[in-house]
């Protein structure tokens, strides 16, 4: 098998979170695009080179598996700066939406111009070859989405065209896939759980347990059902329900009433998560508390979110113990706390550091795909490389 760099990358509905090479490289884009022009307009473009390339990611992406192909974009943190800036639409499939394949496509593009892994060609181009994993939420991958994903990834160049960026103006990626495997995001959370970076079991207790793993993401829920190490398929259930839509409700209510713009749902997950300042936004120079907004949406959305886990709990009730994760699971928290404690009292945990919750899908695909990587890597292979090391 051929093999080529490794990139793990989570797509999420808040932003993509990507592992490449042997864990030296990590990014996290804010998922945003905006359409946007050729040659845009820049304030000192004499000293544009002095800024980040990750925060003025300007783009032209050409590959067939788009719809709309050879377009313009703003990505991630340039592209909350503009009025025509989108994100994933609630009930929307991640497999099926451009903007997936223009966050993948853009984040590896990212890692090739700044990783020198690839040889530069004339013009300024770089062939860039990648084994990847990555994953779909579990109601996708239940519905067959998966296969159709992974064949628009492989067998095709999908070309990045850096335009207006910092370090890498006039640069071309072309990403080609020697190896792409899709993981459902449950199993990935699982595999998170029970295995470190180098492969190695770690939290034995949970190998051969009956669990749960509730991850709420931006524009759905999955619930995995853990048995004889493996995903339940016939018990798991996904659920079209995420936090997008709430955080979009508390976004669109602060407008209403306090007439402040936010620029996209990442500014109301700041508001709703950051250690100081919690819940209060700044109101024509004035510290204002926003905390009735967002408690009664987050509230009505954690007991939709507990409806759901009691509801396969009982289907499940062997279960011995369920692991919310996610970034939706960061911001209900408290809440879905709160409402075990009043109600059911189910024997459930949480990820207190935000950032092992958020990171715990990308971080489950690079294990998956190293472990992937490991067993069909010829033995010869293998004994050239440790031949050469001696």
């Amino acid at each position: 098998m051929t093999q080529g760099r490794i990139a793990a990358v989570d797509v999420g509905n808040d932003a993509v979170k990507a592992n490449f090479g042997k864990m030296e490289q990590s990014y996290y884009i804010p998922n945003v695009i905006a359409r946007d022009m050729e040659d845009r307009p820049v304030i000192g473009i004499e000293d544009l080179d002095e800024k980040e390339p990750i925060d003025n990611l300007h783009i032209r992406v050409h590959s067939p598996a788009l719809e709309e192909n050879n377009a313009v974009y703003r990505v991630g943190n340039l592209a909350t700066k503009t009025d025509n800036s989108t994100e994933l639409d609630p009930g929307s499939s991640k497999s099926e939406e451009d903007q997936t394949l223009v966050m993948l496509f853009a984040s590896i593009a990212l890692d090739a111009v700044s990783s020198h892994s690839f040889h530069q060609g004339k013009n300024d181009v770089i062939d860039a070859n990648y084994t990847l994993g990555t994953g779909l939420p579990l109601r996708e991958v239940k519905e067959g989405k998966d296969v159709g994903y992974r064949s628009q990834l492989l067998g095709s160049v999908h070309q990045v065209e850096f335009l207006v960026t910092p370090q890498y103006q006039g640069k071309k990626v072309n990403i080609k896939f020697d190896e792409v495997k899709v993981y459902p995001e449950g199993f990935a959370a699982y595999v998170n759980l029970i295995m470190d970076n180098n492969l190695n079991v770690i939290n034995k207790e949970l190998i051969d347990q009956q669990i749960l793993i509730q991850d709420i993401g931006g524009l759905s829920t999955d619930i995995a059902v853990i048995k004889n190490r493996n995903v339940d398929d016939d018990k798991a259930q996904g659920f079209p329900i995420g936090v997008a839509e709430s955080l979009e409700q508390i976004r669109d209510e602060i407008r209403t009433r306090h007439g402040v713009e936010l620029d996209s749902r990442r500014d109301v997950v700041d508001i709703i998560t950051r250690k100081n300042d919690r819940h209060h936004i700044m109101v024509k120079g004035s510290r204002t508390n926003v905390h009735d907004i967002t408690d009664r949406i987050l509230l009505e959305l954690a007991k939709k979110e507990y409806r759901n886990l009691r509801n396969v709990w009982q289907k499940n009730s062997q279960s011995e113990i369920c692991y919310f994760v996610g970034g939706g699971s960061a911001v209900l928290k408290d809440y879905l706390k709160a409402l075990n404690n009043k109600l059911d009292g189910f024997n459930i945990d949480f990820f207190e550091d935000e950032q092992e919750s958020i990171w715990m899908m990308a971080n489950a695909y690079y294990k998956l795909i190293m472990d992937f990587v490991n067993k069909n890597t010829p033995a010869e292979a293998e004994e050239t490389a440790a031949a050469d090391e001696s």
